[in-house]
């Protein structure tokens, strides 16, 4: 089925990028300009307070000047008077799809710093962004990143309504201390975030991810800060103060973390040593120059000699580490080290090996090996998740985020995209269980639940567009029906007394004696 694309004034709509719970994303050309860009439309229209929200967010995060900042081009309202934004369209992927690879110090602390510096300007605006997490990161074309999805932002000065009715905002593997606890949150809680991140892509690994929500929860709240391998030891105290459990003890705001960064070096990775300076002799003498050469000739020779020695010593060198790498990597896989732990596991040991030859086949195939297994544990959990109707929630350890996890890493993978159909099978069956049930309200939200699924699932397309006429119908006055019931029943028992028994006995006893 078709999707009907929408009519937004003075742009083109090409396709849906995205949706969420309150509002979906397009690809759209702002035609006065004929440049591409992202359209953000509320879903709904009935909720004036959000709506409201949702306009002076806009107003604010327009008004923050930051190369790690979305920019926002416009706001204004679609045909059927809903809200929309358009910001820049940045189609060079999110900092969530590189999750398990390990960055370099360098690089990571390069990307802190361009987010720290955007979240600065965010902050000095009197917002916290609240939902700090990979999946906001986006890449440019250039490398850069950009923080974006505000959605969530809060002001710090108003009192934060949601935490009052224990609420908790934003994704449990990147939430701070308070924030998991439903506490009053400030720049700090932002900070934590970064430094989740940060932790991830040293490692590889989220420290305080968990098999359940609860559980996440639970270990950003009492589980401290993971230890970094000896090679990274500068970073230590870094990580350490980011993410401290208790915000007094974090920096205090992200200029404060920026000075911090200022003063890392990285650790000297590099081996090689510098040979020492030839020395040069004073000019020679015939006969000296006669000598020298043979002297020179067999120095030469014997230099030629420690050289080919050298280079072969080297090679070898090279191959032994290499081969030693592939071996590690091998144990690591047949035990199901795939990613963890962080720097003892299979995919670091073929990505080590890589280094020294970035074309070895065994590497090479090795990667692939640690993806398909990764792949088969993602459809695994998705399928329990499935049987266990955890459809969208906790939003990373569901049916959906294994499904779209694997699709990330394989967008042809057919299991994965027939689990997520399976998904929107199942909220179409709840919704229509809720229908009987007369509870019209959960079955609406059903349905929008399986859309975030399968956005084009025709079934739920329809049920989404027929959802009025159904609840007008189901609660249509019955008078009629009643009436044509009462006729009917006052006309069957008029003939039941005029016509004979169907018993053959009462017929011939009514005979004799009528």
């Amino acid at each position: 089925m078709t999707q009907r694309m929408l009519e937004v004034p003075g742009y083109r709509l090409h396709k849906r990028l995205g949706k969420g719970g309150m509002a979906e994303v397009y690809l759209a050309t702002q035609l006065s300009l004929d440049r591409e860009v992202a359209v953000k439309v509320l879903l709904r229209t009935e909720d004036a307070a959000f709506t409201e929200r949702f306009i002076q967010e806009g107003h604010i995060v327009a008004s923050l000047r930051h190369p790690a900042i979305i920019t926002i081009y416009d706001i204004g309202q679609v045909t059927d008077g809903r809200h929309y934004l358009a910001m820049e369209y940045i189609g060079c992927g999110d900092l969530a799809q590189h999750r398990g690879l390990v960055f370099s110090p360098s690089r990571a602390l390069d990307i802190i710093k361009q987010l720290a510096g955007g979240l600065a300007v965010v902050h000095d605006g009197g917002l916290v962004h609240r939902d700090v997490k990979p999946a906001n990161i986006l890449f440019r074309d250039d490398g850069s990143v950009v923080l974006t999805d505000f959605g969530v932002a809060k002001a710090i000065e108003l009192d934060n309504e949601l935490t009052h009715f224990g609420i908790a905002v934003g994704s449990p593997a990147y939430s701070s201390p308070e924030q998991a606890q439903c506490q009053t949150l400030d720049a700090r809680s932002d900070i934590y975030s970064l430094g989740v991140i940060l932790a991830e892509m040293l490692t590889g690994t989220n420290p305080f991810r968990a098999g359940s929500y609860p559980q996440t929860v639970l270990n950003h709240v009492q589980m401290p800060a993971p230890q970094l391998p000896p090679a990274l030891a500068p970073y230590q105290m870094l990580l350490d103060r980011m993410l401290a459990k208790q915000p007094s003890e974090r920096f205090g705001s992200c200029r404060e973390l920026l000075e911090s960064i200022d003063t890392l070096t990285e650790p000297d990775m590099d081996q090689t040593r510098i040979a020492p300076a030839v020395v040069i002799a004073s000019r020679p003498t015939r006969r000296s120059r006669r000598r020298g050469l043979k002297r020179w000739g067999a120095i030469g020779a014997a230099m030629l000699a420690t050289v080919t020695l050298g280079v072969g010593g080297y090679q070898w060198f090279q191959y032994t580490r290499i081969n030693d790498f592939l071996t590690r990597a091998e144990v690591r896989l047949a035990n199901g080290q795939l990613i963890a732990p962080a720097l003892d596991n299979a995919d670091y040991y073929y990505r080590r090996a890589l280094r020294l030859d970035a074309d070895n086949p065994k590497a090479l195939d090795g990667l692939k090996r640690v993806l398909n297994a990764r792949i088969a544990e993602s459809l695994v959990l998705a399928e329990q998740r499935l049987a266990e109707d955890q459809l969208l929630e906790p939003a990373e350890d569901s049916a959906v985020h294994y499904f779209r996890q694997v699709l990330g890493w394989l967008p042809e993978n057919e299991a994965a995209r027939v689990g997520l159909e399976r998904v929107s099978q199942r909220y179409t069956e709840l919704a229509e269980a809720a229908y009987g049930r007369r509870e019209y309200a959960v079955a609406l939200e059903y349905i929008h639940q399986g859309l975030e699924a399968t956005p084009e699932q025709a079934t739920l397309l329809a049920l989404r567009d027929g959802h009025l006429q159904r609840v007008a119908k189901a609660r249509a006055p019955r008078v009629a029906k009643r009436t044509a019931v009462s006729t009917a029943r006052t006309t069957s028992n008029t003939p039941a007394q005029a016509q004979a028994p169907a018993n053959p006995v009462k017929r011939l006893w009514n005979r004799i004696f009528n």
